[in-house]
């Protein structure tokens, strides 16, 4: 087996996990409600905080090359296996499997299960290996699956992405241990690509940043979701308000009531 990263099983009831599948699509339509001229300001924020960290490029990014939005699919092994568990394999990666089957997205797997996109690539990768998942369509976001999760290093990562051809990636090797063994400075293969012109040091930083951040856990839960106490409030959250100020006021009309009876009959 590949080296994954073997979490507790995650005990959800299956029952509730198209609550916990909308949960981001909730989360997000709440930004999107928001006015034009406060998603403009987060843009740019967000914007500069990606250029910062020269990630800008990834806004460009087509969902279809996104490895986060892809929805995998079995294939009939897959589904055997599935079903009928003859691999004895981790408690973990049947639930990928079945989270797989019901047509979830990378995202939402990884919401449902806990995982760092880091994890969710690693039990990907495994599983296409094994011919449980069918391979993207999208060079992209195979060659990221590979590289988050450990598989694919930088030079192999660039062939997936058809980015470089693999002599290019083994001239670079070459270059890289001609220099190192003449000079004490072991210069980086990001910094050996960049100098024969094949990929700029930025956007190779780019990946690296992507990398590391995939490594960071995001639970979210519906507390993490804006409500009426953020400002944002929708028609069954009224209703809801709405009810329980009434039950309070009766609570509080019932007890005034009761205090009046025992007065009058004490008067009485």
């Amino acid at each position: 087996m590949c080296d994954i990263i073997v979490l507790p099983e995650y005990k959800v009831l299956f029952k509730k996990q198209e609550m916990k599948k909308n949960i981001f699509d909730l989360y997000l339509n709440k930004l999107l409600d928001l006015p034009l001229w406060v998603k403009q300001v987060i843009y740019v924020k967000l914007k500069a905080d990606m250029e910062k960290h020269n990630c800008a490029k990834i806004l460009d990014t087509q969902e279809d090359d996104m490895f986060a939005l892809f929805k995998p699919v079995l294939t009939y092994s897959g589904k055997t296996e599935l079903m009928k568990k003859n691999g004895g394999l981790d408690a973990n990666i049947y639930n990928f499997l079945k989270l797989c089957n019901e047509d979830y997205s990378i995202l939402e797997i990884a919401l449902c299960m806990f995982l760092t996109m880091e994890e969710a690539a690693k039990y990907f990768m495994f599983c296409v290996e094994q011919k449980y998942l069918e391979r993207p369509d999208s060079d992209k976001a195979f060659a990221m699956a590979g590289f988050i999760s450990g598989k694919f290093k930088t030079g192999e990562y660039l062939v997936q992405n058809k980015m470089l051809s693999f002599n290019q990636v083994q001239d670079a090797l070459n270059k890289q241990a001609s220099v190192n063994s003449e000079s004490e400075t072991h210069l980086k293969y990001a910094e050996i690509l960049d100098s024969m012109n094949l990929v700029k040091k930025d956007d190779l930083k780019m990946i690296f940043v992507l990398q590391e951040e995939s490594k960071k856990r995001f639970v979210l839960d519906y507390n993490s979701v804006p409500n009426s106490e953020r400002g944002f409030i929708n028609d069954d959250e009224k209703t809801s308000a709405q009810i329980e100020t009434l039950k309070c006021e009766n609570k509080k009309l019932r007890e005034k009531l009761m205090q009046l009876l025992k007065l009058v009959k004490k008067n009485v």
